[in-house]
């Protein structure tokens, strides 16, 4: 049923995606909407690099291209002019960096701001009636200016494409200042590209984080397979398990590598890519924290079976699974930019309630595993889940410390200033995983004392209920096992057969 759910929702969003724009800016029937005194339409922005070691080919040019780029306008303001009259009704379009904000518009009033020139304004700041105030220095801010021919419904925009000099964060607007043009739309498309492909600057980075990391499981998961090949008639269930965590994470990040190589390489973000890399991640963080949750409950080291939790266990993954898969699906597949910040935190606050679930209940079934352990003196598993809850709090307090720093610095990245570094806030999060992974398979790695750590029938000290323990300590045993026969009895290397043990539930 889940799995059901979740394929139709991917379906409507693929089919609502379609070819996704990125650093080919598409607009299709684009509105304008008043801002101030004027009316704009966003063209996008993006971290840009300056050009470097130009060539013939165009290769190390850092340029934006406009392309096919038209705009229509009402019927109504095409009638009051003929066809005698050259040039009427101006729309403007605005290229500039950030640093350049303060050079546009008028802030001489406080708590007042006039993007276009009025009446009033044309003495002080000496612009032009009717048009977009702009203090050029050096030919920056860019202005380019589109007018309509006659009473022609359509202006064509055509213009070479802008070399990119200095390395910022660019703004592209189209403004008008005249309110008879309020309906007109825009289509067409803007091509923005930096010296080494279509990559915005914010998530260039990415590609060689994603190549490097796919190397990095690729080289987990053969030090793994060797051991695992090498110790093979010693394998627990739970080793395999790693194994399939080891494989979607090595998935995941070579379909983000190809992802993002193919984005820099066309400008187009490729949905179905995308939606494969989504889908693999969301699979493998569900299994990844099922797995921790299950192994912290000691299943197979001091109970044979989750009895009736398993299903528990099973329903948060499910849930957790389709809360990220949404999450993830809507704000990597066809976007560059951020979610509005209402959108973001609807979708997120479900993912991070889930993951406050699981860590919860991680801590707290680790705490009674652990006392379990000491009071039957079993040191060797002991020690193993001992350095095991400390890692988890290590990164824990990591993650923590780390979601801290991210509310600050998204809270003081108002207007993208320090969007060179945004990847590292992006790159952190796998970054941990893999660390966390790797302790894990170093933990749990095959060996000939793998067996060690599996559950065994110990006696009357495996039951989970006091209770259950003290009758049992008061009714005799008609027929006494002894130490040899203990040792005979075969270990369960099965330490993660997820199913409800009929003597579990008579236990507990």
């Amino acid at each position: 049923m889940t799995l059901a759910i979740v394929s139709l929702l991917l379906s409507f969003f693929t089919l609502n995606i379609g070819l996704a724009t990125a650093s080919v800016h598409v607009y299709v029937n684009g509105q304008f909407s008043n801002h101030s005194n004027a009316f704009l339409f966003s063209g996008g922005n993006e971290g840009m690099h300056a050009s470097v070691n130009k060539t013939a080919g165009g290769s190390g040019l850092s340029a934006i291209g406009f392309e096919s780029l038209t705009f229509r306008r009402p019927e109504a303001a095409a009638r009051r002019y003929t066809e005698k009259q050259p040039k009427t009704q101006l729309i403007q379009a605005l290229l500039f960096e950030l640093g350049e904000k303060d050079m546009i518009g008028s802030r001489k009033d406080l708590g007042s701001y006039a993007l276009c020139c009025s009446p009033e304004l044309v003495d002080s700041e000496g612009c032009d009636l009717g048009e977009v105030i702009v203090h050029t220095v050096e030919h920056s801010p860019i202005s380019i200016s589109i007018f309509f021919s006659g009473n022609q419904l359509e202006a064509v925009m055509s213009h070479e494409p802008i070399e990119i000099t200095k390395t910022g964060m660019y703004n592209l607007y189209f403004i008008f200042c005249d309110p008879e043009l309020y309906g007109t739309i825009i289509n067409g498309k803007t091509v923005w590209r930096n010296p080494t492909g279509y990559l915005p600057g914010r998530l260039a980075p990415m590609m060689k984080f994603y190549g490097f990391l796919s190397l990095a499981y690729l080289l987990l998961g053969i030090i793994w397979l060797l051991q695992y090949f090498r110790f093979w008639r010693d394998i627990l269930q739970l080793q395999n398990y790693i194994s399939l965590v080891i494989a979607l994470g090595m998935c995941e990040m070579t379909l983000w590598y190809f992802d993002y190589s193919n984005f820099n390489e066309t400008g187009f973000r490729p949905a179905g890519i995308t939606l494969w890399a989504v889908s693999v991640g969301a699979i493998r963080k569900t299994v990844s924290r099922c797995l921790l949750l299950i192994v912290s409950m000691g299943y197979g080291v001091v109970r044979p079976t989750l009895g009736g939790l398993s299903s528990r266990v099973l329903l948060l993954g499910a849930t957790y699974f389709v809360a990220v898969e949404i999450f993830d699906v809507i704000e990597h597949v066809g976007a560059i930019n951020d979610m509005p910040g209402k959108e973001k935190l609807l979708l997120v606050l479900p993912v991070a309630v889930l993951d406050a679930i699981f860590i919860m209940w991680i801590f707290t079934s680790l705490s009674k595993t652990l006392e379990k352990l000491l009071a039957r003196k079993l040191t060797a598993k002991l020690e193993l889940y001992r350095k095991f809850t400390n890692t988890l709090a290590v990164i824990v307090v990591m993650s923590i410390a780390w979601i801290g720093y991210e509310l600050f610095f998204k809270a003081t990245y108002a207007y993208g200033e320090r969007w060179q570094y945004e990847w590292i806030i992006l790159a952190f999060w796998n970054a941990i995983s893999f660390v966390l992974l790797s302790v894990v398979c170093v933990l749990w790695a095959p060996s000939r004392n793998a067996t060690r750590y599996a559950y065994s029938d110990e006696g009357p000290d495996d039951f989970d209920s006091e209770e259950t323990v003290a009758l049992v300590a008061v009714v005799p045993n008609p027929h006494p096992t002894s130490n040899a026969d203990r040792e005979k009895r075969a270990v369960n290397t099965d330490v993660f057969r997820l199913e409800d043990g009929n003597e579990e539930e008579k236990i507990e």
